[in-house]
């Protein structure tokens, strides 16, 4: 109608006012990176993969860095066979807390290898590993476990020179050196039979020490994963090459010494028969079944067995079955 105001049936939006920037608080922004620490143990196939590439390395090493390496392995273990010698001399404890004490005190030994750095023979018999899964040559094998294994027999043979010079055996009115006699002339007069197989769960035990220790991320719990193995593989007595290259060459050396004989003989409570406690029984009655037994627990029963579970190649076998009577015929 003319006269009235009409009203705009459109109505107009408001204008839109844009929308206030919100800043976030430095505490509540997402950090770009974050880091994770795992704490856990590397798995079992974590730890043979890490062994094979250990094992690629260390048949790597020069001619000198294992022989030099080697020698400080006779040293340490040679250390850790004269300190349970030392703590077991006068024990009155049961025989099997009296071995257990030995076990845990001669862990020093594999502990110093370990920790500090050493080339082992027996505990690179893990180096099989990198073989059979073809990163090492069997002559880069054969090299590192020869000059390994001369190394570790100079180093304990050392460290025999320096305790023998020391004095040390003559602690406790010669009881030091009459429980090393004692030691030393049992090994020497093991069947080949039984210095094998203790030779064979030996090194099955100090290779399995080995591999618990590559699950281990920080230095305590290298330390701890080796306590048990080692110790028991003393407390059960069983045979290790490299200890007993101090061991008996200890042994040899204290017959010389009446005083020590006499000192053995009566913390034995018997007379003792000494005739095979020689350089040649150190080889023959003991070093040639133990060092047999070592490989075979080192390469066969840990080494092989572990690349077997967790390295071999995968084999993926498909069958195709033909039928006779395909479906649809009558």
């Amino acid at each position: 109608m003319v006269g009235n105001k009409v009203k705009n049936p459109i109505k107009t939006k408001k204008p839109v006012k844009a929308a206030k920037s919100i800043k976030i608080p430095k505490s509540a922004e997402v950090p770009k990176r974050v880091q994770i620490f795992d704490f856990d143990a590397y798995s079992p196939s974590q730890i043979a993969s890490r062994i094979n590439t250990v094992a690629f390395v260390k048949a790597k090493y020069s001619t000198a860095q294992t022989f030099w390496m080697g020698i400080n392995a006779g040293v340490y273990i040679a250390l850790g066979a004269q300190f349970a010698t030392l703590v077991i001399s006068d024990s009155t404890l049961h025989f099997g807390l009296t071995s257990l004490m030995a076990g845990i005190v001669f862990s020093l030994g594999l502990i110093l290898v370990v920790v500090g750095g050493a080339e082992l023979f027996t505990g690179n018999c893990l180096i099989i590993i990198g073989y059979v899964d073809k990163k090492v040559t069997s002559k880069e094998v054969f090299n590192n476990w020869t000059i390994s294994f001369i190394g570790n027999l100079i180093g304990s043979l050392i460290v025999v020179c320096f305790m023998y010079q020391s004095h040390q055996w003559e602690f406790f009115h010669d009881m030091v050196g009459a429980k090393a006699l004692l030691i030393a002339n049992k090994k020497v007069n093991l069947s080949f039979e039984a210095a094998f197989a203790r030779g064979v769960l030996c090194n099955s035990m100090v290779c399995l020490a080995v591999w618990l220790c590559f699950s281990a991320r920080n230095v305590t719990d290298k330390i701890i994963s080796l306590v048990f193995p080692v110790g028991g593989f003393i407390a059960s007595g069983f045979e290790h090459c490299v200890a007993n290259m101090y061991f008996i060459p200890m042994g040899v050396v204290l017959k010389k010494n009446p005083e020590v004989v006499a000192a053995a003989e009566k913390m034995a409570g018997k007379t003792i028969n000494l005739s095979q406690l020689t350089w040649k029984g150190f080889v023959i009655n003991n070093q040639i079944p133990v060092i047999l037994g070592n490989v075979v627990g080192g390469v066969i029963l840990v080494g092989i067995m572990f690349w077997f579970i967790y390295l071999r190649p995968k084999i993926n076998i498909s069958f195709n079955i033909k039928e006779d009577f395909p479906q649809g015929r009558q």
